[in-house]
């Protein structure tokens, strides 16, 4: 048998389990694949706390890497012994396991200096970064963007593809250990939001003309503060609710606060096309296994701590990546 985590009721982290579970052969498209490495992320606790709701009971995790154990009629993508990776949605919900039937479809191969470990901490994170990087946002050289939680995993992949498109960047964190972690991977000037007022001090570090554009994963505790960092003309982009969703507003207020654009983008939208996907991919793996972007696996669990590892990630004890090794 092998062991998986489930959930049957939305809540909090106790609310996850490790059951065992019984995996089987892969139909025609699918595969089974045996898991070396589960990301963590923090969309994780949106399926668990009904944020997104889905059909219960349901497995956790959308994030892993492993090696193809066997194939199902109609497989061409990937072959038994494969190493790869994927993430996604409902498409991929059930990674937080040993072994799983999944899908042909959604696989990545990993390229030559590529861990799973590796791929396990960036795919949904590097791919996330790379259409923040290049899809979004026209980026010129000495353009300035102020990234929330810069610490964090998407954080410091974009803080350090930033900088290799010749950003400014502006980062906030909450300790001055997350700073110097921030630092450490490319943010310019850093402003500490336990203390420090993110709006005026990114006008200050402006020159009071503001940023051309917020990342913001926080959400609900930031919107007002990223609005009110932005240039006149400048653009919003709303990638998580960590503090809880956004407030209804009039959207008369971003002509107000100078003709302002906001949108709220999902990683599903930018590789929904097996084309672009495979673009995006390969320049994130392509920046890593090159070592202009290094991926930080600052924690690692064992699949039976998910719990404790689900309240680190919402109590922001982690910095960097983490995952599950198998």
């Amino acid at each position: 048998m092998e062991k998986a985590i489930r959930f049957h009721q939305t809540g909090g982290p106790e609310v996850l389990k490790l059951e065992e579970v019984s995996v089987g052969e892969p139909g025609p498209g699918e595969v089974r694949l045996r898991h070396v490495a589960v990301g963590l992320n923090f969309a994780d606790t949106y399926f668990r706390n009904g944020t997104y709701p889905i059909p219960l009971p349901a497995g956790m995790g959308v994030e892993a890497a492993g090696v193809v154990e066997a194939v199902g009629p109609g497989v061409s993508n990937v072959a038994v012994g494969d190493k790869v990776t994927y993430t996604g949605f409902l498409n991929t919900l059930g990674a937080y396991s040993t072994s799983r039937i999944i899908a042909a479809a959604p696989l990545i191969r990993l390229p030559e200096g590529i861990s799973c470990e590796t791929a396990a901490a960036m795919t949904m994170r590097g791919l996330t970064s790379a259409y923040l990087m290049r899809r979004i946002h026209d980026f010129k050289a000495g353009d300035t963007i102020l990234l929330h939680a810069a610490a964090g995993g998407v954080g410091l992949i974009v803080s350090q593809w930033a900088k290799l498109l010749g950003l400014r960047v502006i980062g906030t964190v909450s300790t001055e250990e997350k700073a110097a972690v921030a630092r450490a991977h490319g943010c310019d000037e850093i402003i500490n939001y336990s203390h420090e007022d993110v709006a005026k001090r990114a006008r200050e570090l402006t020159d009071g003309v503001g940023v051309n554009v917020v990342f913001d994963s926080v959400g609900k505790s930031t919107f007002m503060a990223s609005l009110d960092s932005l240039k006149r003309r400048g653009l919003l982009v709303c990638v998580g609710t960590a503090s809880g969703p956004i407030d209804a507003f009039n959207p008369q207020l971003l002509a107000m606060k100078g003709s302002l654009y906001l949108t709220r983008p999902a990683l599903a939208d930018y590789i929904a096309d097996p084309a672009e996907k495979a673009e995006l991919a390969g320049e994130i793996f392509g920046h890593v296994a090159a070592g202009r972007i290094k991926i930080e696996i600052n924690q690692r669990y064992a699949l039976e701590d998910a719990v404790q590892a689900h309240r680190d990630l919402e109590s922001r004890k982690t910095t960097g990546s983490s995952i599950f090794v198998i």
